[in-house]
């Protein structure tokens, strides 16, 4: 998930309300495991058949705790064993509106930098809000609770300070502008995006592929050219897919690499095109989705020559530039951690026959490989990846070893593991695909979010990740059911068509309510996005329209053959 742009409510259900009410944001799991109750695929509709129902065992289930919840649900049967179900869920009890939240000063653990953040501790908010009363405004403090993450801690997080209710994004901001000027860190907010406020609308689609009736083939797909990005949809049309999501996180601007380039594990018809960023999610599609699970993998690069040999620590990207980090030697960190580019002096990266963009240029030295691993010429860092040959590229300490071992004619045979976290390998053949982002939501049938050990949170820096992971944003989500369905999710959010989105822990409570027994959390933001028969379905956030991605999931009515 990239950044977080925020417009303002537009669209039916988007008109705030002053009334603040709290409310947990449990109905929406809920209201869709009663909605989405009979999901068992029957295989007796026809191909491209909908049908619309009231969700009238949600609303009055709800009706008591929550306040009239409506859920509608149009199910589209796309072919056997493939079914896409649409629906919108409204809670007339929510009251979002803006408000003016004063932000509270911290340090950058991973930089040592000044930043700020939406909470702080109690010392801080009572002083703040202290101040603010004396400077002639009417400040109330909230108390912000941890989700229920596996590896973070419970309770309290934090405090948080605000001014005001508003009916209008101009209203809170020009509030804003005023607690600024009396010396306060003030911006303006929708409270519709925090968990303890309940979403007022949410658009959703879930699409169900079941193995057992699906005949066609379910793959990860770069699309031919890894160092491109190109929308979910034109990918879809362009494959003739029944249904295509988006996928993996991927590098979107130069100064972290090149541009579509995955940053983490990848890997498309057998091919690992991108190593782990440490031990993160991962969706694993073996045999053109036969088998389908969700593990935390990780990657073994190695380049041999003689009995001499490296570690390669990258595939098709920048050598020293980390997308994500999660490698070992890196500076800030060699942890994962979301959204953050690290760097190293000493890089060993290979480039695969499907980078088909320029290789990166600069100190360092490369080497050309033929298929039998014979090296076929050496020296500047530059060029194109030659068809049907690879190319290693190394600077600092690995360029030295390039140009000790890797000269023409010689061999150099480059090894590959990948492994999950139980230490058992993960093969890879013609139809297996690896994607992946982070976390993992749902783990043996429980909710199960390690957001910290996957780098997207940090429960010693509270300015990091709080809004990528606990507030609410578009969100695209995989997962596998007990029968071994294929379940792919994306909700809408940032107020378009007034769907406000999930935060991680509604995203993976959502999963568990379709029976999700495996679930991981995919890029987000304004990359989510899904395809029906090549067709965009949902609203996406990007104000510039569907955003183009590194790689997306396509279900393709062909069956992919070993």
């Amino acid at each position: 998930m990239n950044e977080k742009k925020r417009p303002a409510p537009s669209g039916p259900g988007a008109v705030p309300r002053r009334r603040d009410v709290r409310m947990r944001t449990v109905w929406t799991a809920a209201a869709v495991l009663a909605a989405v109750a009979p999901f068992a695929l029957s295989g007796t509709a026809a191909a491209q058949a909908t049908t619309a129902a009231a969700a009238a065992p949600a609303t009055s289930a709800m009706s008591a705790a929550h306040g009239p919840v409506t859920a509608r649900w149009t199910t589209q049967n796309v072919a056997p064993g493939v079914q896409v179900r649409t629906g919108t869920i409204r809670n007339a009890a929510a009251t979002p509106a803006w408000t003016v939240t004063v932000q509270a000063p911290a340090t950058s653990r991973l930089t040592g930098a000044a930043t700020w953040a939406e909470v702080g501790p109690r010392s801080w908010a009572t002083a703040t809000a202290a101040q603010l009363q004396a400077a002639g405004f009417q400040p109330r403090t909230e108390t912000v609770r941890w989700p229920g993450y596996t590896d973070t801690p419970h309770g309290t997080m934090g405090l948080r300070v605000r001014v005001g209710t508003y009916a209008s994004q101009a209203e809170a901001q020009a509030a804003a502008a005023t607690v600024a000027a009396a010396g306060f860190h003030a911006v303006a907010e929708w409270t519709g995006y925090e968990a303890g406020q309940t979403a007022d609308v949410e658009n959703i689609h879930v699409a169900v592929i079941d193995p057992r009736k699906f005949t066609g083939t379910v793959e990860g797909t770069h699309d031919g050219n890894i160092a491109q990005r190109e929308t979910t949809s034109s990918v879809a049309a362009k494959l003739g897919s029944l249904v295509g999501v988006n996928a993996g996180f991927f590098v979107t601007s130069d100064s972290d690499g090149v541009q579509g380039t995955q940053s983490g594990i990848a890997a498309y018809d057998g091919q690992l095109e991108s190593m782990a960023a440490g031990s993160r999610a991962a969706l694993v599609i073996d045999d053109g989705g036969r088998h389908v699970r969700v593990a935390d993998l990780t990657s073994t690069v190695t380049a041999h020559a003689g009995a001499s040999s490296y570690a390669v620590q990258g595939v098709n990207r920048v050598p020293g530039t980390v997308r994500d980090c999660g490698r070992p030697g890196l500076t800030p960190s060699p942890l994962p951690w979301q959204d953050v580019t690290c760097h190293t002096t000493d890089d060993l990266v290979r480039f695969t026959p499907a980078f088909g963009a320029d290789l990166p240029t600069g100190a360092g030295t490369q080497a050309v490989l033929d298929a039998a691993g014979r090296v076929v010429s050496n020296g500047a860092r530059g060029g194109r990846v030659p068809a049907g040959d690879t190319v290693l590229q190394g600077i600092g300490t690995a360029a030295a070893w390039l140009t000790s071992h890797a000269t023409p004619g010689q061999r150099v045979q480059v090894s590959e593991s990948v492994r999950d976290t139980a230490g058992r390998p993960v093969p890879l053949g013609r139809g297996d695909s690896i994607v992946s982002a982070a976390p993992t939501l749902v783990k043996s049938g429980r909710v199960s979010i390690d957001a910290a050990a996957e780098g997207t949170v940090d429960p010693r820096d509270l300015s990091f990740g709080y809004a990528w992971a606990n507030t609410r944003q578009p969100r695209t989500m995989a997962g596998v059911d007990a029968a071994g369905r294929l379940l792919l999710v994306t909700v809408d959010g940032r107020l378009t068509g007034g769907s406000e989105g999930y935060t991680l822990q509604e995203g993976a409570e959502f999963m568990r309510s379709l029976g999700a027994v495996q679930a991981l959390n995919l890029d987000g933001g304004g990359s989510t996005a899904m395809a029906v028969n090549g067709s965009l379905v949902n609203a996406t956030s990007d104000a510039t329209g569907e955003r183009p991605v590194g790689d997306t999931l396509q279900i393709l009515p062909q069956r992919r053959t070993r």
